[in-house]
């Protein structure tokens, strides 16, 4: 897909030529899961798929919206009228950026044409509801002139999922698809939005960073995310603190112990634990030693399984058989209940893990996984 046929596929449509085509990535998160929606720290990179946005400005007040991926239907909606809940399926996503952008003083009220072509897996946790409302906050900033800084039109995207589509989602998603660099990890501090690139080149290093997409759908507004985060927010409220991300990893075991149950507990345990993974393998990436990386993922990924319960007995295989034929580490990636993993593995160990994995499930009767190397 390019951005050729992208504005091809919008004459298609629309009968006309398209004012430009914007696009914006999917990502993977190398490490620090459900640490966003706690005020924590993550480090997202931007994967090679894009979701890719051709439009043109209206002075009709109507908003058109098409994507490939349901060719034949267009959704129709006036600017003046988009009210959360009010727009099914897809088209909520690119509606309820229209609808931030306008909520926050943005004149938008011409409305757009937008056709939509994107490569980002769906349901994959590869965070293609955040690329395409990145990519949409980027088509209409460069229709109606609006001028936010990516970090704001990040933060408009996250606020229509919040509150348009209805998912509780944190900030990663869209700052890593609109600040993620080729060739780094964006080390994000999602409380503040300060951030540093730092580099990350496996190849150069002799290793191989795979995606394990396991073909299972996950659905993050399916209460299961948001149970979590108000489990999270609770227990912030009974340790007295703003959100987990103030409780240091030195005061974890201090913090357990005032704690009344098991659940807040895992669930504390596993947030404080996940941010201070990040720290460790944002300094072992800046002082490029990558190996130790490794069980740090693994660990993670033990932490998310047993801990805040959100892996599935797919993504355990994934990690189980990558770490058994010799990866160096491997985690779930994304919100979990199914979507994809990641595994670090030695250049010369990859082919071994590529079909180690697909072998596993076809010994335990699933489908094959999709699998695909990350450049750096």
């Amino acid at each position: 897909m390019s951005a050729a046929e992208a504005a091809a596929g919008f004459a298609a449509v629309y009968g006309t030529a398209c004012e430009g085509v914007w696009e914006a990535p999917g990502r993977v998160n190398l490490i620090g899961e459900y640490t966003d929606v706690n005020d924590g720290f993550v480090l997202p990179m931007a994967l090679p798929h894009r979701t890719r946005v051709a439009a043109a400005a209206r002075t009709d007040g109507l908003l058109r919206l098409h994507s490939a991926a349901a060719p034949g239907t267009v959704s129709e909606l006036a600017v003046a009228g988009l009210a959360p809940g009010a727009v099914p399926g897809w088209a909520a996503y690119p509606a309820g950026v229209v609808w931030a952008l306008r909520e926050a003083g943005h004149d938008v009220s011409g409305g757009a044409d937008l056709h939509v072509e994107s490569e980002v897996p769906v349901g994959a946790g590869l965070s293609s509801s955040a690329a395409l409302e990145v990519a949409t906050a980027l088509a209409l900033d460069g229709l109606y002139g609006l001028g936010p800084a990516r970090p704001e039109l990040a933060r408009l995207a996250q606020r229509a999922e919040n509150a348009f589509v209805g998912v509780p989602c944190g900030i990663m998603d869209q700052m890593a698809s609109a600040c993620c660099t080729e060739g780094h990890v964006l080390h994000l501090d999602t409380r503040d939005l300060s951030w540093r690139q730092i580099p990350f080149d496996p190849a150069a290093w002799g290793l191989r960073l795979l995606v394990v997409d396991t073909g299972v759908k996950h659905e993050v507004g399916d209460g299961e995310y948001a149970r979590r985060r108000e489990g999270c927010e609770a227990a912030a409220r009974a340790l007295g603190v703003r959100a987990l991300r103030d409780i240091a990893y030195e005061e974890l075991d201090a913090a357990l112990a005032r704690l009344p149950g098991p659940g807040a507990r895992a669930l504390v345990r596993h947030v404080v634990g996940e941010n201070h993974r990040v720290e460790q393998v944002a300094a072992l990436l800046e002082a490029g030693d990558p190996r130790p990386v490794g069980p740090l993922l693994t660990a993670g990924h033990a932490s998310l399984r047993d801990d805040f319960a959100v892996s599935c007995a797919e993504l355990d295989l994934v990690v189980a058989a990558a770490c058994g034929a010799g990866a160096l580490g491997a985690r779930m990636t994304g919100a979990g209940f199914g979507g994809s993993a990641v595994v670090l593995v030695e250049e010369a160990d990859a082919e071994a893990v590529e079909k180690a994995v697909p072998a596993a499930f076809e010994a335990a009767g699933l489908r094959a996984p999709r699998i695909f190397a990350v450049p750096g």
